[in-house]
């Protein structure tokens, strides 16, 4: 694993002066401080590298206190540890402490809405992610209380973490070509679980069905403990689940893997195949992003990527993220945005083929 170090804009760059003369400025009555006006007349200079120079030194010197890191998810999950661990790396580097702040609910539209409202100044930031970016927009359009594009500023991706489809011992399967024939056979009699309805494990069921041309009914539960407790159990004979809830059941041998849920094989097991080697087009998987309020400005958004950039291609976080199954993923705001939008497009275009709702 790489161990690179990349080096942040040096902050005098950001301020140095335009070379030429100066613009004229404007006669004093119109920037007189008794005119209302004042401000707006300023404006009209801000040109000049003398004025924007202060504004540009406080954005070159963040952070210069805590910043608040949003996950919109309860404490105690996989989301909430892997944040954390990013955190820990970010106060490091920055000399600041990054503190994770945990607001669950609405399945993470709470959270999500908090940091969307928060002041744009790069010291609220939250967690973003395939559920409240990628999948909400469609399967509950008109229903966010934000606008998952226009709202925010994104700054990185963080982590990438793949699913799992795994079944349980008695299923009469045991490779992807194996499972397709049977459920062919078999139409709507065999059944697979999730963490609950619309969640990346639910549009991985859905999107296993459409490639496949198989029948099989979704069980969804409240979370994924209870999911493969019934699944090992024998309620139910498939589940779609994160690679760290699944991993301990297959390394002791209580459950079959068939495969992730990613375009290629997870380097957390390398052994087991993507289901996309026997179905093209195959991936759904959980991402997730360094994300602010709209406005961020663009020194402040530039420095937060190459400190996340830093941590990320440190040896120690990519560990912490590997051995939790999670990979580490870096792009720069640009791309952030871009694949966003991208994930938007391609999930929701699942979800309306399949006729997944909330219901």
């Amino acid at each position: 694993m790489s161990d690179a170090v990349v080096r942040v804009p040096d902050p005098d760059a950001v301020t140095a002066p335009v070379a030429g003369p100066r613009p004229a400025l404007p006669p004093l009555a119109e920037v007189d401080s008794h005119r209302p006006g004042r401000r707006a007349a300023l404006g009209a200079i801000l040109g000049a590298p003398w004025v924007l120079g202060s504004e540009a030194r406080a954005q070159a010197a963040w952070p210069n206190k805590p910043v608040k890191f949003i996950n919109p998810f309860p404490a105690g999950g996989a989301t909430d540890t892997l944040s954390r661990l990013y955190c820990a790396r970010m106060s490091e580097i920055t000399g600041q402490q990054w503190v994770v702040e945990n607001i669950g609910g609405g399945g993470g539209d709470i959270g999500v809405a908090a940091y969307a409202r928060s002041q744009p100044d790069g010291y609220t930031l939250g967690l973003g992610g395939v559920a409240s970016h990628g999948i909400s927009p469609t399967l509950k359009a008109g229903k966010l209380p934000f606008d998952a594009a226009r709202d925010f500023t994104f700054v990185s991706t963080l982590w990438a973490l793949p699913n799992f489809l795994v079944s349980n011992l008695a299923l009469p399967a045991s490779t992807v070509p194996e499972l397709i024939q049977l459920l062919k056979r078999n139409p709507g009699k065999y059944n697979y679980a999730s963490a609950g309805l619309g969640t990346t494990l639910h549009l991985a069921g859905e999107l296993f069905k459409l490639l496949a041309g198989v029948e099989m009914t979704h069980v969804p539960y409240r979370g994924a403990a209870p999911a493969m407790t019934d699944l090992i159990g024998g309620q139910v004979q498939m589940i779609f689940d994160n690679i760290p809830g699944a991993l301990a059941q297959y390394k002791a041998g209580k459950v079959k893997a068939f495969g992730v849920t990613s375009a290629t094989r997870s380097p957390v097991v390398p052994d087991i195949p993507s289901l996309a080697e026997f179905l093209p087009g195959f991936d759904v998987v959980s991402w997730t992003t360094v994300t602010g309020p709209a406005g961020l400005p663009p020194a402040v958004v530039e420095r937060i990527s190459q400190f996340t950039r830093q941590a990320l291609e440190s040896a120690s976080l990519k560990k912490d993220f590997f051995d939790r199954g999670a990979t580490a993923i870096w792009r720069s705001p640009q791309e952030t945005a871009t694949y966003r939008a991208s994930e938007e497009k391609r999930l929701g275009e699942i979800i309306r083929t399949a006729k997944i709702t909330l219901d």
